[in-house]
């Protein structure tokens, strides 16, 4: 199924960019602190990159690469999470994340369960990669996808529904 998409790509000097990543990286923030509720919650639900992926999709790489920097930064200032060991591959695979997002959206100008794969794949194993050079660890690298399984399909499964809601608006 398929949702033809009202895309959005406001610029850095329209206010409506920054109006919409604040209220994504006010996502990022809430939802992860929610999750981290549960033990493993954050490793295994990945809520940092759910807002990230509709504010890039729906509104385009300014938006969701602000939404992808900003989420990450003022969830350490504010609760020490993630740790500052993780902070450059979130931040990364975020902003990963909302390139790959904004491309599809523009590319397919419509919301479908095989782009959004596609693009949560894209970052997962680009950041994958990124992170195992960073860190020197594949096992690190690859926790993402040995606990993180639940948070990739609901990003793809939850991102769609969210945008499919998002279109009728």
């Amino acid at each position: 199924m398929q949702t033809t998409v009202k895309l959005y790509s406001f610029s850095y000097t329209d206010i409506r960019t920054y109006l919409a990543a604040a209220a994504f990286i006010i996502g990022n923030i809430v939802v992860p602190q929610l999750v981290h509720l549960m033990p493993q919650g954050g490793l295994i639900w990945l809520p940092i990159y759910f807002f990230t992926l509709i504010a890039a999709y729906k509104y385009g790489w300014r938006t969701g690469l602000l939404t992808a920097v900003a989420s990450p930064l003022v969830n350490f200032a504010l609760f020490g999470m993630p740790g500052s060991a993780m902070l450059p591959a979130i931040m990364l695979k975020s902003s990963i994340l909302a390139g790959a997002a904004a491309y599809a959206a523009s590319r397919y100008g419509k919301v479908t369960l095989p782009a959004l794969t596609a693009v949560v794949l894209t970052y997962q194993i680009t950041g994958t990669a990124f992170e195992w050079l960073m860190t020197g660890s594949l096992a690190t690298a690859l926790q993402d996808f040995r606990m993180g399984l639940p948070g990739i399909c609901f990003q793809i499964l939850g991102g769609w529904a969210c945008l499919r809601f998002l279109m009728r608006k």
